[in-house]
């Protein structure tokens, strides 16, 4: 596999996510993805417990360790390079995720439109 441009969704050098935990397609703490990566894991999201709840609802259970896939659980505060897919619902659910734009690829784009994502932008204090 083959990872595509590390460009984020502002068209910069992609930032890191988050190396505790790890995360990313390719468990390099960057949301760098590939054609393999069928689901878009990059949105790099900010965790909240709404949105930790949402997720569990849906399917998908990030809250919970699974020490056999070396995965410690998510909290929240936690940045995680999530599916684009994902946060498009979440979004339209009313439970988005705050996002670092720097740090979330520009293959986002292909599902969630930049308006979006600046709408829950993390901005500095």
């Amino acid at each position: 596999m083959q990872k595509q441009d590390s460009i984020n969704v502002l068209g910069g050098v992609l930032a890191p996510c988050s190396r505790d935990p790890l995360t990313g397609f390719f468990r390099d703490g960057a949301c760098n993805t590939c054609p393999e990566d069928q689901g878009s894991h990059t949105v790099c999201a900010v965790m909240t417990a709404e949105f930790l709840a949402f997720s569990k609802y849906v399917g998908n259970d990030l809250s919970t360790p699974r020490p056999e896939f070396n995965f410690p659980g998510l909290n929240p505060g936690d940045s995680w390079c999530l599916c684009a897919g994902r946060f498009m619902q979440a979004h339209d659910e009313g439970c988005a995720p705050k996002v670092h734009l720097e740090a979330t690829h520009q293959r986002a784009l292909d599902v969630v439109p930049l308006d979006i994502l600046s709408l829950h932008a993390v901005t500095a204090d």
